[in-house]
Order: structure tokens, then sequence, then C-alpha cells
């Protein structure tokens, strides 16, 4: 475009201010020439007369027009979108205003409406009872009355009457003043003056304080994300789910709820399948459905009736006889990968590769997560058996324990392999059973060794350096490292979390076998989060627990099950750059991620090449997801989108 307003501006411009006539164009300088600057300046360059390249020049021009000017319709559209919203969002605002305003009002109505039944219920209360103490009180006084009349009549005949008078009046005052001698007259109160109002406002102004909750969110559409296979397949008359994950426009993922999420399935014949949205309340929200035929469907995901990524979706139903069962297909019964005796067998579902999947690239990116996959069952290079721990490094390699060759193998960020090192043995610098490894900032590879019972240190080129807890430990499992360089590991078989230096000293440990807060059941894996934190997965209680730096017990999360949030023998943990908390889910064969407190967030999407029993967790430098997929001896690198 530079080229073409130079030539424009030459011809249009700098002719008429020169006598030259610009008959050529210099390709390299591109720009119009005279002929004597042909032979000047330019005598060593490419040049052309100059109508040769106008018309290619300007249909460059034109071209490049239209395209531009294409993109007038969509940002028209666009403009009018955010108009429209801008107008709901107003319009909205001075209805909520309106119903603040009312809602106030009434509140304020009933308020006077109570306080003027109160004062009359007061009154009523007062008049009644001083009624009872005004009739009393009469009494009294008439009494008293009586008596101070009878008494001073008596005293004026005793002292200045005759004897005659005397026996006159004795007969009558005697009598009266005996009668009011014995007079019973009411002394006690028949009322007391007990009134008061009681009005409890502390549970009242807390209830005012907190009255109204305003419910928005920032969750759009072309961000948020929808995974699982009910997006693309589904099975006639079987409920299907699948999980959208709301995030804001920045790709921040949303931890509220209350998102206008709706779902539309339509057939080819216009007819809708009904659909139900379940919100999970922490962002993410459960889309179930159920068709009735088998065919071509379109499934549309709106919010706030924009489109989520990806959406709509072609989704394909089928019979369920018309789909080939997986020999592999059936719940198995395999034992704890703990390594160590006597623990409960777990139940976990070897799940098959999709029955709908292919070796064609998916279409849509959020269907297929997996990004590769490394390894086979074998003993070479590349190959594994009872894969336990991955790490990765900083400087963009991936770590894997490869528990039963007692190696440990290297491989670079996009899988290819490195370098292995380890030799089967009980001596310092040999392995017998390595399981968790981690990289310190040093690049030094930590290996807990599960079988020699302690925790080797090799350098990056995996020449043994030092062991440390050695007479301590008892089968550590998991390991990792602090922001202070101090080890952390999880042991297995004595159920507590220990703490060293890198030099061996024991900073402190924590645990003891049970269910309690600070109790665990055969600890599997560690990580630390950007608080210095400690996130460890206790596997027979199934759940995460969190701990500060010193051990303290802060909170857990999980429960015995299959939902959302639930586990069935928790192995492998990551913490990505926001605190989310990445689990291996090893008897659900599936990896769940959750907020830095624990709250459910939504899956990876494991569904291209399903899990079997995962052990180890990492993230790689670029941000991806590594697990150590057991049961398939591999391990996996998925795209997570934070």
């Amino acid at each position: 475009l530079r080229s073409i307003t130079t030539v424009i501006y030459s011809v249009i411009y700098v002719l008429p201010l020169s006598l030259c006539v610009m008959e050529f164009y210099c390709e390299s300088c591109e720009t119009a020439m005279c002929l004597e600057c042909t032979e000047g300046e330019h005598r060593e360059h490419v040049t052309v007369p100059l109508r040769d390249v106008l018309e290619q020049h300007k249909s460059v021009l034109k071209n490049q027009l239209d395209t531009v000017r294409n993109r007038l319709p969509q940002l028209t559209a666009a403009i009018e979108l955010v108009n429209e919203i801008s107008k709901q969002l107003t319009e909205r605002k001075n209805q909520a205003v309106t119903e603040i305003s009312h809602t106030f009002d009434e509140l304020e109505k009933a308020l006077h409406q109570r306080k003027t039944a109160l004062i009359t219920e007061v009154e009523n209360i007062c008049n009644t009872k001083q009624k009872v103490l005004q009739d009393q009180l009469s009494t009294l006084l008439q009494g008293k009355e009586n008596i101070q009349s009878s008494c001073n009549f008596t005293e004026q005949a005793l002292s200045h009457g005759s004897a005659t008078e005397v026996l006159l009046v004795q007969k009558q005052m005697g009598e009266r003043v005996s009668a009011l001698a014995r007079h019973s007259f009411p002394e006690h109160p028949h009322e007391n003056g007990h009134l008061e109002c009681q009005v409890e406002t502390d549970g009242l102004r807390r209830s005012i304080q907190n009255l109204g909750v305003l419910i928005t969110t920032g969750a759009v559409g072309h961000t948020s994300v929808a995974t699982g296979e009910g997006l693309r397949h589904a099975l006639v008359n079987q409920h299907t789910t699948v999980t959208v994950t709301t995030k804001d426009k920045a790709g921040e993922l949303v931890k509220t709820g209350n998102a206008a999420l709706r779902a539309e399935i339509l057939s080819a014949d216009g007819t809708c399948t009904e659909a139900e949205v379940v919100d999970n309340k922490n962002g993410t929200y459960e889309v179930g459905y159920t068709v009735r035929s088998e065919g071509e469907f379109t499934f549309s995901l709106l919010l706030y009736e924009q489109p989520v990524r990806g959406s709509p979706f072609r989704l394909r139903a089928v019979k369920p006889s018309d789909v080939l069962q997986s020999p592999d297909d059936v719940k198995r019964r395999v034992k704890s990968p703990s390594g160590g005796g006597g623990h409960v067998r777990q139940k976990a579902v070897r799940r098959p590769s999709s029955m709908y999947s292919t070796t064609k690239k998916k279409e849509n990116p959020i269907e297929d997560e997996l990004i590769y996959r490394v390894g086979t069952r074998g003993r070479d290079k590349g190959e594994f058996t009872n894969i336990q721990g991955i790490s990765a490094s900083s400087n963009g390699r991936i770590v894997v324990a490869d528990s039963n060759n007692q190696c440990i193998q290297v491989f670079s960020n996009d899988g290819q392999f490195k370098m292995r090192f380890g030799v089967r043995g009980r001596s310092p610098g040999q392995l017998q059973r390595p399981t968790g490894v981690t990289v310190d900032m040093n690049g030094d590879i930590i290996v807990a060794d599960y079988d020699n019972r302690w925790i080797s240190i090799f350098s990056s080129d995996g020449k043994f350096k030092n062991k440390i807890g050695a007479g301590r430990l008892m089968g550590p499992k998991g390991v990792a490292v602090d922001k202070n360089g101090h080890i952390i590991t999880a042991d297995n078989k004595a159920c507590c979390v220990f703490i060293f230096q890198s030099n061996g000293k024991l900073v402190t440990k924590f645990g003891a076998r049970g269910t309690s807060d600070r109790h665990f059941a055969g600890p599997h894996f560690v990580a630390v989060n950007n608080k210095n934190e400690i996130v460890v997965t206790d596997f027979h209680n199934h759940s995460v627990k969190v701990y500060n730096a010193d051990g303290e017990f802060l909170f857990k999360f999980g429960s015995h099950g299959e939902g959302n949030g639930q586990f069935n023998a928790p192995t492998g943990v990551a913490v990505d750059t926001n605190g989310n908390i990445i689990v291996a889910d090893w008897g659900n064969s599936r990896i769940q991620v959750f907020d830095s407190s624990g709250s459910f967030l939504s899956y990876i999407n494991t569904s291209a090449d399903p899990l079997y029993g995962p052990q180890g967790l990492a993230l790689t430098a670029d941000g991806h997801v590594a697990v150590a997929d057991s049961g398939n001896h591999c391990f996996k690198v998925y795209r997570y989108l934070q």
C-alpha cells in the first residue's frame, strides 16, 4: 500500500511542480521517476515504464480496497449488536432501579404500618393496666377517707364531748371503727408497671444490609468453551451431557453462576430436542439432552444469545446397536498403584478410544485437546512400564519417572527423546522404584524412590549428587520443591508429608494415618501453589487437602464419587499460574480443574485418547498439561485453556 501511495503521490503532486515527466518506475525504491533519474541515482536499479506498472498497482489497490470495504458490513453488524446490548443493559438497569425503589417503598410502608400497630398495641395494653390500677386506687382512697373521717369524729367526741355525748356515740362509732379495722382493703397491687418494647434490630439490620442481590456476570460467548463428546455424537434414547465453562472477554474463568445459557438442538426437518441446563454456580454448566431419533442435528449453545466458541456444532445421533462395543469397555478391578501392600483395591474403568474417533484431525479444536502422546509398553528409549511421576522444567524439558524400568527419561517439550539415566539397585545413586520426580530451580532432578525409601538428587545431565530422607521415609510417592528450595514429599506408607532442606535436614513433617483434616490414607502426590501452600492428594480419602508452608491445615475439597468435583482415588496434582488446581482422578480416569478455593471448574478433554489410571501431572513451560498415563504406559500432553 505504501508503494502505491508513493506512485500516486509522485504522479499527482510531483509532476505539476517539476518540468520532469514521470515516465518510469523504480521497483527497488518503489517510486516514480523521470528519464534523467534513471541515468542518475537509479541507474543500477531495475526500472520499467510507469504505464506498465500503473494498472497493476491500481488493481492491487482496488483488491485491497474491496477487502477492507468487505469489513464494513461486519463492523456495522457488530456496532448494531453492541448498541443493542448497551440498550438492553440500560433498560435492565432502569428496570432494576424501578424494582429497587418499589421494593423499598413497600418496605417503608410495611415499617410504618408496623410502627403504627405497635404504638396502638402499647396504648391498649397501658389503658387496660391503668384501668385495673385506677379501680384499685379508687377503692383504697375511699377506704382511707372513711377511716380518717371516723377517726376524726371519734377523737373529737372523746376530746370535747360530754359524758352524755360519748355514751350516745360509743355504740355507733365503736361498731363502725371495729368494722373498718376488720375490713380487707386491696393493699397489694392488682397490676405491675412492666411495659416495654423489644425490637431485635441487629438481625434486621444485617438483613437490610444484605437485602437484594445484583446478579450479573462477565461471561461472553466467544471466549466460553464447551467440552464433551456429546457436542458431536449421541446415542438415541440415552441421556447425554456436555460441560460449558464460561469465560470473560480476556479468556479468564468466570467463577460465578447465573449466566443466561440456552441450548437449541434442531433436526434437519426443524424438530427441536429439549435440553436442560444445570447451573453449577461456579461458572460451569451441565447441558443434558436425549435425542429420540437418529440423524444429523444442529447443536447451538447460546450464552446471552451469542454462540459459545465453536457453536453451532454438528451432532450425529446413532442407535446403540449401531455402535461397535469395545472389549475393554467394561469395569475392571485394578490394584492400587501406590506400590504398598495391604491397600484396598479400587475400581477403575478402562475407557476405550472414542467409538467415533479417527486418524483425521478434528475440525473443532475444542473437541480434541490432545497435542501428542509418547510411549508404549517396553524397556527401550521412549518406552515405559508403569509410568508414575512427571515433571516439567522451565527450560523446556519433560522428565518422567519410569517406575518398573527403574529409570528416569527426559524429553523435549515437543516430545522428542533426549536422554535417560538410572541403574536398578539399592545403593546410593541407583533406583529401585522411582515414583515421584520434580526439577528444582537449579535444574537438578529430584526423584522419590518408593522401594529404596529415600529421595535421590541428580544433576540435569543425570549425575548422582546426593540422597536424603534415608531412615525417615517409609515409602515416598510424590515430590515437589517450594519457593524456599525445600523438598516436599508425600510418604504413602507413613501417611504423612515430610519437608526437607536441600541438604537433607528435616524442616518438619505433618500428618498421620486417618480420615481427619490433618490425617491421610495413602497420600500420593504434592504440589506447591504461588502462595507457597502445599497441595496433597489423599488417595483413599478421595480428597485434596491444602496446608500452609508450616503444615497447618487450610482446607480440603472432594468426596468419593463420579460427579463433578468428586474423586475415585486422586493421584497427580499441579497448580497453574492463576492458582487453579489440576487433579488426576485415577479411578475415574479423568483430569479435573478446580479454582484456588477448591470449587470445580471444568475437565481437561481427554476423550480423543482416553486415560487409563492417570498418575503424575505437570504443567509444561508453554502452559500445557502433561499427564503420566500409567495404564497405557505413555505420557500425554493436552492443551490447557486457562
